[in-house]
């Protein structure tokens, strides 16, 4: 829903302005309302979207001129594999699928995976040698680029692209720290994203995440995405809520 809100919020702003930032809010309680879009030259583009006659969400999109600044700076993008030295998930759903002693439910819970066609196509960084559920701190690092090409005159597109990377599993961050636990309810409450500079999502970037907090059914989760040549294009942050139910030790999905 972001990538689409993403996308939308490009039509209602003149051609030489650079997406900023996009803020999407879910609405839990539903009212009925019309699509709301307001077309004008100011540069934050408020937006709603509806499902069954009520309202979901609210996007606000700003655009920015670029402008010339001694003001630059960045943090350091992490040392990692390249992506040429890894494996992407279906690669690695056939590495667990072909251990011995997988457990059949965990079988079950792999296929499933491998059937789920998503257009991005993803590498971890470390990932686990086997699929067994292990605690580890708050935080992931993995590759990933759209599948097929889109080109370099595309950059609305391309922003569309990053929008459906950034929620990508992202508040699944939060859940790392504890393998004994599974999500039987997650939903996003606020997602922002912040552009920074140009980039190509058909080609290899590194999407860095991590969550510094959680508690009372929430989380708080934040992510860099990286150009390959370390220059970082956008980064995002999301709070959702995020219910969980113990599973059995003994279970390996």
């Amino acid at each position: 829903m972001a990538a689409k809100e993403t996308g939308e919020s490009e039509h209602t702003t003149s051609p030489e302005d650079d997406l900023r930032s996009v803020l999407v809010t879910s609405v839990l309680n539903l009212e009925e309302l019309d699509l709301d879009l307001y077309r004008g030259t100011h540069h934050w583009v408020p937006r709603s979207q509806r499902l069954f006659g009520g309202q979901i969400l609210t996007c606000q999109a700003s655009f920015h001129m670029q402008q010339p600044s001694p003001l630059q700076h960045q943090f350091t993008m992490p040392l990692v594999p390249q992506p040429e030295d890894l494996l992407t998930v279906e690669e690695l759903i056939h590495l667990y699928l072909s251990k011995p002693d997988l457990a059949e439910k965990s079988k079950q819970g792999l296929n499933k995976l491998l059937a789920n066609e998503v257009p991005i196509e993803i590498k971890p960084v470390n990932p686990p040698h086997s699929y067994r559920r292990a605690a580890s701190e708050p935080k992931k690092l993995f590759w990933v680029r759209a599948r097929g090409h889109i080109g370099e005159g595309n950059m609305k597109l391309h922003c569309c692209v990053a929008a459906y990377v950034s929620d990508f599993a992202l508040l699944d961050t939060a859940l790392l720290p504890y393998p004994n636990h599974r999500a039987h309810f997650s939903a996003s409450l606020d997602h922002a994203m912040w552009f920074h500079s140009t980039f190509r999502a058909d080609e290899w970037m590194l999407y860095e995440c991590e969550s510094p907090w959680a508690g009372g059914s929430r989380a708080l989760v934040q992510g860099r995405l990286w150009r390959r040549d370390g220059v970082l294009a956008a980064s995002c942050s999301q709070e959702g809520l995020l219910r969980v139910k113990e599973v059995a030790e003994s279970s390996k999905l």
